[in-house]
């Protein structure tokens, strides 16, 4: 670490549900100017049990307020574990850490109303580290969707001053990153443009399908694929976010239509995976102001064969990458970003994108809960 170097600890959760996962990140420089320097990535699954109320949350929409009170505590405690065994396995200490920049967990997103369920105070004890949290909430208090937040890493990490680039991550949620050669920050497109993997976990009963194996096996449902893509988010014009809930919500709408023919999990999981290619490709086509000269992914989608298959082919002559071809670690991308936005919030430096999120002005980001 040089002198002018600070580490934070990125720490995110995404829809899908699987874990935590903390990048050290050391951090150089001040807002659009910063670098990343990834020094340690880790990765701690859920418990069961958490995964359980996280999965009936989003089925029921419903939940008893011990279960919620439990659920909060276990998934900070989860952050806090995932944090200090990261640190030891670099041979750190909190005392190195500038601060936690934790993402926490979406409950429920319908802006301007979000819930990303979370205690910083628990974390700092548990750490010994302050805390930057609650990301969303100042975003959605002057109009805007709270979401994404990963453009403005975005734009640290990968603008270029001759390609047009899109970023695409593929979390539960896919969402994508307009980054036009040689761009200003309040030139970024972002939005969400659909599922990723929620639709494909909600199938296979919230497992996995390792490395979309199942998926590859199965045919799409064309008629029904074309049926999805007219539902009215894919129609909606960005700025806009959704969502696993609401994307689960419409694909089972319309599937319950085709329930015939999609007698094989293959061909149904092989359908959410179109869906997922096909709401991305469309969106870069519709909302992309220019051609792409190529577009970066990330994310665990990125390791669904039928996905990034799907994708391709749609893609035809635009190369689909990888951050990992890049230099950064795909699986650590946003808990990377998730440090560079505490390292804006203790900086006092906006890190929200208006044009991305339709918030009325550029806005300091989060909350900060000191070292106890």
């Amino acid at each position: 670490m040089t002198q002018s170097e600070r580490l934070i600890a990125g720490a995110m959760s995404g829809t899908s549900g699987d874990g935590v996962d903390v990048a050290i990140v050391g951090i150089t420089g001040t807002g659009s100017q910063m670098s990343a320097r990834l020094l340690h990535h880790h990765h701690v699954p859920f418990d069961t049990s958490i995964r359980q109320i996280l999965f009936a949350i989003r089925d029921t929409q419903q939940l008893k307020l011990s279960d919620l009170a439990t659920l909060g505590r276990e998934i900070s405690l989860t952050y806090a574990r995932a944090v200090n065994e990261a640190l030891a396995q670099k041979h750190l200490h909190a005392n190195n850490l500038a601060a936690i920049a934790a993402h926490g967990q979406t409950l429920y997103h319908d802006p301007p109303n979000t819930i990303q369920w979370f205690d910083p105070a628990l974390v700092a004890a548990e750490v010994g580290c302050a805390v930057i949290s609650d990301f969303r909430r100042a975003d959605c208090a002057a109009g805007g969707q709270g979401a994404p937040l990963v453009p403005f890493a975005d734009y640290i990490l990968f603008r270029h001053p001759t390609k047009n680039r899109v970023l695409l991550n593929l979390g539960g949620i896919a969402n994508i990153t307009w980054l036009p050669a040689g761009a200003s920050i309040d030139q970024l497109i972002a939005f969400d443009t659909g599922p990723a993997n929620c639709v494909v976990d909600h199938l296979m009963n919230h497992t996995v399908d390792e490395g979309g194996k199942l998926a590859s096996q199965g045919a799409a449902h064309q008629q029904m694929l074309r049926q999805l893509m007219q539902q009215e988010y894919f129609q909606r014009s960005p700025p806009k976010s959704t969502d696993g809930p609401e994307m689960i919500a419409i694909y089972g709408r319309i599937e319950s239509r085709y329930l015939k023919d999609l007698t094989l999990l293959t061909d149904r999981l092989a359908t959410a995976c179109a869906l997922t290619a096909e709401s991305v490709v469309k969106a870069i086509e519709r909302w992309c102001p220019s051609p792409a000269d190529e577009v970066i992914a990330s994310g665990g989608g990125t390791k669904n064969a039928a996905i990034m298959s799907s994708l391709r082919r749609r893609l035809g002559e635009v190369p689909l990458h990888t951050t990992d071809e890049l230099g950064v670690k795909s699986d650590a991308k946003e808990a990377i970003a998730f440090a560079l936005l505490g390292a804006a919030t203790l900086d006092g430096v906006p890190s929200n994108v208006p044009s991305v999120t339709g918030a009325r002005r550029a806005l300091v980001l989060g909350s900060i809960t000191p070292k106890p």
